[in-house]
């Protein structure tokens, strides 16, 4: 079995990397035998570190489509996987080739192209990361458009992909950095944004775990965002960990403070209290949702403000009692089995 992931890769952004490597890894486990490969940006920081062998390209592979429908033509793979990234190009290559075809779309923009009609042919599945409740169901457009045609791809909606640690994991992690296990503050940046006025996002959350410290809460902040006052104020710091120890903190925090991307759904599938801040445009509709359903508290991109929501989490029983009864009448579940299931099943 020879399966090719093509994720969006970029200097700044993980969540489709991070996602990839997931599958990639739960895969390898049942099909011991699958000879997986990447198609990666080279200057993307998780590009030296992949446990997987990857073609690197200059940038994302959506920007190199002759050079990746080459690669697909040379390498025949079974199954490729395209993750927010692709074109009608590399699309069309693989199913040339006799390969499967899934794509994972996590916007609403790339979700509409892989509506198109002339993508609608060449899809085997199409994967919505998002909860159905938040993203929404298929449209009236959407239905009509699957009745086209002999090939109709399998339409499914995932709340999240994400390793599953075990308890002893979590445990274990929090030992790792002297936390005492749900009573502690997890930033997460993320891997940042290019959107204008934003891409000094990493650097506010890390101001805001600072902040928190400093008024004595236990913190953790996960990222490259590092702050020269931390050891003194008592933050403790990581650079970036891998998915699974990151899911494994994520589990015993009492409070994740993080975007609106993956994170956001990762730890509210460990029914965490989270506050979350946009570091994309897509972001603030996914927080607002939330925000609406109750099971996050959305705030603007500002570190006191950040700090504010989080230390109110912290302290206040009665509103995290009242937020843990939202979260837990809107469960977002870890999906991981069931998509290598439906994959190791395209290429049986």
């Amino acid at each position: 079995m020879r399966i090719l992931f093509v994720p969006v890769s970029a200097p700044t952004g993980i969540g489709e990397y991070s996602r990839s490597v997931a599958i990639a890894t739960a895969l390898q486990a049942v099909r011991p035998d699958a000879a997986i490969s990447f198609v990666l940006n080279r200057y993307a920081p998780h590009a030296v570190n992949t446990p997987f062998p990857a073609t690197l390209l200059p940038s994302s592979a959506t920007f190199h489509p002759r050079e990746v429908a080459a690669l697909i033509r040379d390498q025949r793979p079974d199954l490729v996987v395209f993750d927010n990234a692709g074109r009608t190009s590399q699309l069309r290559a693989a199913r040339d080739c006799g390969a499967r075809v899934v794509y994972i779309s996590s916007r609403p923009r790339q979700r509409r192209k892989a509506f198109r009609l002339k993508w609608l042919a060449l899809l085997d599945e199409h994967w919505i990361a998002w909860p159905e409740f938040l993203a929404g169901p298929l449209t009236a457009t959407e239905r009509l458009k699957l009745r086209f045609g002999t090939h109709r791809p399998t339409v499914r909606f995932f709340d999240t992909i994400m390793p599953a640690p075990s308890a002893a994991e979590s445990e274990a992690a929090a030992a790792r950095f002297g936390l005492e296990p749900d009573n502690f503050a997890l930033v997460v940046p993320g891997g940042g944004s290019a959107h204008p006025r934003i891409e000094g996002g990493p650097l506010t959350m890390a101001a805001a775990a600072l902040r928190l410290a400093r008024r004595g809460h236990s913190t953790l902040l996960v990222g490259p965002a590092g702050t020269e006052q931390a050891n003194a104020s008592g933050l403790r710091q990581s650079s970036y960990l891998p998915m699974r120890d990151l899911v494994a903190l994520m589990a015993r925090a009492r409070v994740v403070v993080s975007n609106g991307g993956d994170t956001l759904l990762q730890a509210l599938s460990f029914q965490r209290l989270c506050v979350a801040a946009p570091l994309a445009r897509d972001q603030i509709r996914r927080i607002r949702h939330c925000a609406q359903a109750g099971i996050a508290t959305g705030v603007e991109l500002d570190d006191r403000e950040l700090a504010l929501a989080a230390e109110a989490l912290l302290l206040d029983g009665e509103r995290r009692a009242r937020q843990s009864e939202r979260v837990a009448r809107y469960p977002i579940r870890n999906e991981l089995g069931i998509a290598v299931d439906a994959l190791t099943k395209l290429v049986a």
